[in-house]
Parts: C-alpha cells; sequence; structure tokens
C-alpha cells in the first residue's frame, strides 16, 4: 500500500524502557498514528510499555515475541527502534531479514540515538535501510524543542537578516547518571557520557547554525577537539555504588566511562566563513535534575533557552518528606528545597515535535529532515572526538581511519587514574 494513501501510521515500538515510555506519552500529541505493538528483551517491560499505551488510549499494543513477528502483522506500519545501544544492528538486520523474505511489509524504520556505537555500526545501519527502501528517521528529539525552534527561526529572521548568520553555537547536556546498569559499561553503550549524550549537543548546536531550509551539507565539518576525563564515578565512594547497583558488574575503580566530556567542532560556511559548535556533557551535574543548555551567538544577537528555566517552581521545607521519584523533571536529584517544574516533558525535550514529523512524512511518503544519514555523521563526529581526546591533539575532520576506530573506553582499555 502506497504510504500517501494511508490516514494512520500503526507504530511497533522495539525496546519497553525509558526512552520508550517517552515516546509512547508523546503520542498523545500525534493525531495521526497509533502504537500498536510492543517487544522488549522481557515480557515484563515489554508488557509495561504495551499497558502503558493503552492506558494512554494511543494504542491498544500488542506484545510481540520477535521483531520478526511485529513486521509480520499487517497493524504495523513503521518500526521505532528504541533498544539498547548494543542492539541496533542486530534488530536492523531482523527486520531487513524479515522484509526480504516476504514476511511482511513496512513504511519506514526509526532509530534513537546514537545511530551505531561505531562508525561501522552506524555505516550499517544506513546501509541495511536503504537496501530494503524503507524511509528512515533518525530520533534526534533536541531538534524538534519547541524553544529550539521557535528561537532558531526568530534569530535567524531578524538578527541574521540583518546584521550575518551566527557564527557560535553552545550546547551542554547534564544530570546525574543514567538509568540502567548498561548505558554505565563501555562496551555495551559504546563508550561513557560523550557517546551518550554529546550525539544531542552537536547535533542541535549543528542545526541552529544552520541557515533554515539549508541542506545539512552546507555546513562542513573540518576540525575537531575534544577531552574526556572520569571526574566523579571512579572515586571510590562512587565507585561503590555503582558496582553495588550493577550486581558487581561495573568496576569503575579499573574500568571506568568517561563521566565528563568537552568538544570544539570547526565548521566551514558555504563561503568558507567559520563557524563553531562547542559542546559540554557530564554525568556529574547535581542540580534539580536533567540540565539542557543552548545558546547561538551572531554578530549583533544572541539566543539562550535552559530547560530548567522553563516553567513553574515550587519550595517544599524539610518537613515534607516523601518517596523519591522523577514527579518533577527527569533525573530528579531531591524532593525538598526550590525545584523547578517541567510540566510536559515529552513537549519540552522535544518527542512530541519530533514524532508529528517522523509520522507525517511516513504517510506522505517524503523522507524525515533527520535520516540514519545525519545519524552515521553524528557518529563520525563522536569518533573523531574520542581520537581528539586520546591523541590530546586536534584532529582534522575526517580522519583516515574513522571506519575502523573504537574508543579506548569501549574497549574496555581506558583508565584515567592510570594516566
Amino acid at each position: 500500500m502506497s504510504p500517501a494513501k494511508k490516514e494512520r501510521l500503526g507504530i511497533g515500538m522495539v525496546g519497553g524502557g525509558f526512552v520508550t515510555g517517552f515516546h509512547i506519552r508523546s503520542f498523545e500529541a500525534v493525531r495521526n498514528a497509533d502504537v500498536r505493538g510492543v517487544v522488549s528483551r522481557t515480557a515484563e517491560t515489554a508488557a509495561r510499555a504495551a499497558a502503558l499505551a493503552s492506558d494512554l488510549g494511543v494504542g491498544e499494543a500488542k506484545v510481540f515475541e520477535t521483531v520478526a513477528a511485529m513486521v509480520a502483522d499487517p497493524g504495523i506500519d513503521a518500526i521505532w527502534i528504541c533498544s539498547p545501544n548494543f542492539t541496533h544492528v542486530d534488530i536492523m538486520e531482523e527486520i531487513v531479514e524479515a522484509l526480504e523474505s516476504g514476511a511482511g511489509e513496512l513504511i519506514g524504520v526509526c532509530c534513537e540515538k546514537p545511530l551505531g556505537r561505531n562508525v561501522a555500526e552506524a555505516r550499517r545501519m544506513a546501509e541495511l535501510v536503504k537496501r530494503v527502501g524503507l524511509l528512515d528517521g533518525y530520533l534526534e528529539n533536541q531538534l524538534f524543542t519547541p524553544g529550539v525552534v521557535r528561537g532558531k527561526e526568530i534569530v535567524w529572521a531578524r538578527g541574521a537578516a540583518l546584521t550575518g548568520p551566527p557564527f557560535l553555537a553552545r550546547a551542554a547536556e547534564e544530570h546525574s547518571g543514567p538509568h540502567m546498569p548498561w548505558f554505565w559499561e563501555g562496551e555495551l553503550q559504546g563508550g561513557g557520557v560523550l557517546n551518550d549524550m554529546m550525539c544531542h549537543s552537536v547535533e542541535v548546536a549543528r542545526y541552529l547554525l544552520t541557515e533554515p531550509g539549508a541542506p545539512r551539507g552546507s555546513l562542513t565539518p573540518v576540525k575537531v577537539t575534544a577531552y574526556t576525563s572520569c571526574l566523579k564515578w571512579q572515586q571510590p565512594h562512587y565507585a561503590k555504588i555503582l558496582a553495588d547497583n550493577s550486581d558487581g558488574s561495573l568496576d569503575y575503580a579499573n574500568r571506568p566511562a568517561e563521566d565528563f566530556a568537552r568538544s570544539l567542532i570547526e565548521y566551514r560556511d558555504p563561503q568558507g566563513g567559520r563557524r563553531i559548535v562547542e559542546t559540554t556533557t557530564s554525568w556529574c551535574f547535581v542540580g534539580a535534575g536533567l540540565r539542557l543548555t543552548m545558546e547561538l551567538l551572531g554578530p549583533e544577537y544572541s539566543m539562550s533557552l535552559n530547560s530548567l528555566d522553563m516553567g513553574p517552581k515550587v519550595f517544599f521545607s524539610r518537613h515534607v518528606q516523601g518517596d523519591t521519584g522523577e514527579d518533577l523533571v527527569e533525573k530528579q536529584n531531591a524532593e525538598t528545597g526550590m525545584m523547578p517544574i517541567v510540566a510536559a516533558e515529552t513537549a519540552e525535550y522535544g518527542y512530541e515535535g519530533e514524532n508529528r514529523h517522523m509520522v507525517g512524512c511516513f504517510l506522505a511518503g517524503e523522507r524525515p529532515s533527520e535520516t540514519f544519514d545525519d545519524g552515521v555523521n553524528v557518529t563520525e563526529l563522536l569518533m573523531t572526538a574520542y581520537m581528539s581526546a586520546e591523541r590530546e591533539e586536534t584532529i582534522a575532520f575526517p580522519p583516515p581511519d574513522l571506519e575502523t576506530f573504537v574508543p579506548a573506553v569501549a574497549r574496555g582499555d581506558w583508565n584515567p587514574a592510570n594516566g
């Protein structure tokens, strides 16, 4: 069936964890799609995600035992890959095998960040989706954050139009650490905080610097300089917390992943002008919770955004005591004191706009604005940043050995305590 002739998109979710929950909740604001299936590594998480979809009225999702079975279901038109990083290639290969065997039909596939743990995996994902002719969407939610979208629109229409294009974009993402043990494991995740969160920061900053309507290639990356360290979680007290929370599988005393990373990426615009992206990411931030900040600077203007300044604030005295949770903000670190409230996280973090865009494109038979090719380029930049940090030098982009490079932290060979 031609995707343009469909009025609603039936979506199957691969993964039943934290980010899948964000996507399912966002579909309350997407009027032309239903969540019709979930497959996960455990029956419990799949059932919980399916129940959430039903409770919210965004779809009566079936629980499938395999990805291939979900592809074969005629009610599934597209798949959202929201499973752990180390599963992405295997899942994409299972989708392609099912399609090539004639087991089912799909319109498209979306994949959460990062597309792959390294360049070889990311390029494999792009190769597979093109092999079977699927539309492809790279799920980078921060590009669809309402403040980012509207801020960029105004800055370029007023400031850039009168005084010249912006030349510097900064982006930072900081919180106190991931939810699940596998995120902390360099081999499984593909690295540490640089791979986990700088994928957001480098892409949203690049997006802000790109002229509206211009293709991604209008800015060409030419140099990458980066730094990584393990500032907090290798300290004995915190290393023990990680070991205890992972039944001993995490050994940050001897085999850490970076919990702090910075990068500076230099681009050239079509006229040869210099454009700079500066990013910071951290699992060391102890504040109210997840903090996203973005800045865009030009000749006579600037724009800034802080996710913790978006909504109301409440204050609880020490006499207000209760269970811990994340009811006020993602990665919440306290239940007393002055606390910001992110009232609609799925909207403010961009999930609603992202999924409206992906669904609309798939139904229209159009490729989304963020594709697997963009996911490949982000991965290329991240791996170049790892190279730079390991070699302690600026790296010209693209370096010749990018396809085969695997960061030391992903090989289990990185330990700043030895250096």
